[in-house]
């Protein structure tokens, strides 16, 4: 039996198909994912133009290459765990779980690789590079935070039936 009296619960006694059941979870879910993703890309981009006039200011064009690597070290790191979610939102949660996980492994070794890479060459100021990393990847954190903790996901999809 479904909740919605005006409409009728499937013959065989299963749960409501999603098109029936009104709007889904996962579309509340997708809107915090989005919103996650485009803090972040503001925050990186902003990161990006304060990073490179900081480091202009301090180190010049060193500080102006180590800006601009920590800010793609910090979108590879920051964006590729949410973009990875919102392809697997409707797939099963095994599915999805193994992709954020692979996800998570691949840019943790581009991070590795990039840094290994550039550790002996000396076209970027390694302090800014660290620091602009650091907000970064932290401010991105505390924005995921914050779009997941405001946002409105119910624990229970309306309209599905429990057997």
């Amino acid at each position: 039996m479904t909740t919605d009296p005006q409409q009728p619960a499937p013959a065989d006694g299963g749960p409501v198909p999603p098109a029936a059941a009104g709007p889904r979870a996962g579309d509340a879910t997708a809107a915090v994912l989005r919103r996650a993703l485009r803090d972040t890309l503001v925050l990186l981009g902003a990161l990006a133009v304060l990073g490179v006039g900081v480091g202009w200011f301090v180190a010049g064009l060193p500080g102006v290459w180590g800006a601009l690597v920590a800010v793609g070290l910090a979108l590879v790191f920051s964006g590729t765990t949410v973009v990875a979610m919102l392809r697997t939102l409707h797939a099963a949660p095994a599915t999805m779980a193994a992709v954020v996980m692979g996800t998570w492994l691949a840019k943790v070794l581009v991070v590795i690789v990039v840094l290994a890479l550039i550790r002996d060459l000396d076209f970027y100021h390694r302090g800014v590079l660290a620091a602009v990393l650091a907000l970064g990847v932290v401010g991105s954190a505390l924005l995921d935070y914050r779009a997941v903790s405001g946002g409105r996901v119910p624990y229970v999809e309306p309209g599905t039936q429990v057997r």
